[in-house]
């Protein structure tokens, strides 16, 4: 089983949104932190028919509590319109509220007015290895962090029904596109582009779609929580770099689904590209979770130097390889970036038994590197 790190501690008595992808666990989450509080869920029908018909009973239920209680309402993006009654408890009830949701940008296209920046932006993310009671690396790669995929015996059948129910719920009934099998398309081509660079004329032109269309879809998954991108570090750079930014699922085993790739091994070609992907999912949730909101960038030089991860300004250089024996030809990025920044610490994240040192680069098993990292040691 599992326990979320995620918690409202620094929240006292603001009110707060949770964003987060579907199926993350963002409900199950909130009743068990506040089991008492008064729980509007809008997936309801009932619920969710009554108050869009009449945003005014939310009001005047929660002034008939006489509580200073706080209120959760779940899928608030659902009804944009209950944000001004909110707003309204809030300056003059002192009401406060969690507003949970998996994308703001229903309530913005909605005229949501965001609460004018009174509340507090929390997210949660997919499951992370120290959530998780005797965690397995392989399958977390083959099953992806969501928490049912996760646990699942047969997690193919669930990332279907996830990414079909995402087309259906999130792009057809909120009408962002009016093309569900040509997004569908697009969706199954962008999986090639994870951990990449985007080309968007190769996309439009593979799926038969003009350019600005793509950067429209692209935006979509960005809105909706579904993917994010990875900057590139560029502060005062010496040598000529890449300066797009690069592409990912916000869980890997959607990406590996949509890729249909095969079972990952260890030392298996696919292995090294889901291996990063994991870290990476990993870190930003750290980053979150930790309240440190630390920046993570990628660099890579126009001649060919990279290093997956650098995080802060330059206070950490990450590199990821799915391999057993790390060897010096495998620190030319590191060993790069160290010529041009100097950082705290240089780490490479591998599959060794044990952690060693190479020119002042650190080796660390996964494991080590993982403990490190929720203990608090990698940005300290």
């Amino acid at each position: 089983m599992y326990s979320r790190l995620q918690r409202f501690l620094d929240r006292k008595y603001e009110t707060c949104f949770l964003w987060g992808p579907r199926q993350t666990g963002k409900s199950t989450l909130l009743k068990t932190l506040f089991p008492k509080s008064p729980y509007y869920d809008l997936l309801k029908s009932d619920e969710f028919e009554r108050l869009i018909r009449h945003p005014s009973l939310l009001r005047e239920e929660l002034l008939a509590l006489k509580s200073n209680r706080l209120v959760i309402i779940d899928e608030v993006q659902k009804i944009p319109q209950l944000l001004d009654e909110i707003q309204w408890l809030i300056v003059n009830k002192n009401l406060s509220f969690i507003l949970c949701g998996s994308s703001a940008r229903k309530l913005k296209r909605g005229g949501g007015n965001l609460l004018g920046g009174r509340a507090l932006r929390y997210e949660l993310y997919p499951l992370v290895s120290r959530e998780i009671l005797n965690f397995d690396l392989l399958r977390a790669l083959n099953h992806g962090l969501i928490p049912r995929h996760y646990l699942s015996e047969t997690p193919s059948k669930l990332l279907q029904a996830y990414i079909g129910d995402y087309l259906k719920e999130e792009i057809a009934a909120e009408a962002l596109t009016r093309s569900v099998p040509t997004f569908s398309r697009f969706l199954e081509t962008a999986a090639f582009s994870n951990g990449e660079v985007i080309n968007y004329q190769n996309i439009a032109r593979e799926c038969g779609i003009s350019g600005p269309t793509v950067k429209e879809y692209f935006q979509i998954l960005y809105d909706t929580l579904i993917a994010f991108e990875l900057p590139s570090y560029q502060k005062r750079p010496k040598r000529r770099i890449i300066s797009s930014p690069k592409f990912y699922f916000f869980d890997l085993g959607i990406a590996h689904f949509l890729l249909k790739r095969g079972e990952i091994q260890y030392g298996s070609e696919i292995f090294g590209r889901a291996f990063e992907h994991f870290i990476l999912q990993e870190i930003r949730a750290h980053r979150h979770y930790s309240g440190k909101e630390y920046s993570v960038s990628y660099w890579r030089t126009a001649s060919g130097f990279e290093v997956d991860f650098i995080l802060g300004e330059h206070e950490v250089a990450i590199e990821v390889k799915g391999n057993h024996f790390i060897q010096p030809h495998h620190l030319k990025g590191l060993t790069a970036f160290s010529d041009e920044y100097k950082t705290k610490k240089t780490i490479v994240i591998s599959l060794d038994p044990k952690p060693r040192m190479i020119n002042h680069i650190e080796i660390l098993p996964v494991k080590n590197f993982l403990d490190a990292l929720w203990s608090g040691k990698i940005l300290s």
